[in-house]
């Protein structure tokens, strides 16, 4: 067996650890996954094959390179404005309804490198500008938490920023930054960067107005998504919004939730 092959042993056992840490399936077809983002670490570590990798992640010197294993298999693509209608609701919906006086709360729950949680701080921004508002944005990934708090990104990621938003919360890199941009601090300055694991019992965050939970679900069993909701439930105010991607639904999930539009939910 070459060094870059697993067996359908060696993939059970993977299966068994990501769904155990970190409540995540991974159905067969994840198996060239498994193969293109361990693969590497495999040859870094010298290890002979991905059982013996295996073995050295549930060891007692494994933990570091468990924490980087879990982050390649749990991170996934993101985009600025992605699923625009959210954000479009959020301004157009949302924010003109939310009573002065009171701080405007949002948790982006599975913020990845953080263009979902920036998105949402342009827009807030955009309404609510130097007014009471705040932005928890958590990932089980401590590795891409890391690269989010910079705010720091190639300028391709860009493209879905609409241009006035670009010049007004943006800065443009020059020099040896030239081909990247960076976040304005005044927005950086609002978001609280959080390793939160979603299977696990939630931290003391307060309430929210809004949660987004969005792209990370349809990883889940149907059991974990409702275990999940129902930890998250709590925190969301009566009358918050609850927010999951367009190719997720709570159907089944939750019976509080209250459906809004498609994919948009309300807290009675």
């Amino acid at each position: 067996m070459s060094l870059l092959s697993i067996s359908d042993q060696e993939f059970d056992k993977f299966q068994q650890l990501l769904k155990q840490l970190a409540g995540i399936h991974l159905s067969p077809a994840k198996k060239p996954l498994v193969v293109g983002r361990l693969g590497k670490r495999l040859q870094l570590g010298q290890h002979r094959s991905f059982g013996d990798y295996y073995q050295h992640l549930v060891s007692a010197a494994g933990k570091d390179e468990l924490n980087i294993a879990v982050d390649l298999l749990t991170t996934n693509e993101t985009y600025f404005f992605r699923e625009h209608k959210h954000f479009d609701f959020l301004r157009d919906t949302i924010l003109p309804a939310h009573r002065r006086g009171t701080v405007f709360r949002v948790w982006s729950a599975a913020c990845s490198s953080g263009e979902e949680p920036y998105t949402i701080a342009i827009i807030l921004a955009d309404v609510l500008g130097e007014g009471a508002w705040e932005i928890v944005a958590s990932d089980l990934s401590g590795r891409v938490l890391e690269r989010a708090r910079t705010g720091h990104y190639a300028m391709e990621r860009a493209e879905k920023i609409p241009k006035h938003y670009l010049t007004q919360y943006c800065l443009k890199g020059v020099g040896a930054q030239e081909g990247t941009f960076l976040i304005d601090r005044k927005l950086r300055d609002r978001i609280r960067f959080m390793q939160i694991n979603l299977n696990n019992q939630m931290p003391k965050l307060g309430e929210f107005d809004v949660i987004f939970l969005r792209n990370v679900m349809i990883y889940f069993d149907l059991e974990t998504k409702r275990q999940v909701v129902a930890r998250l439930l709590p925190m969301l105010k009566p009358g918050g919004y609850f927010l999951v991607s367009h190719s997720e639904s709570l159907n089944g999930v939750s019976d509080v939730l209250k459906p809004v539009m498609p994919s948009v939910y309300r807290k009675p």
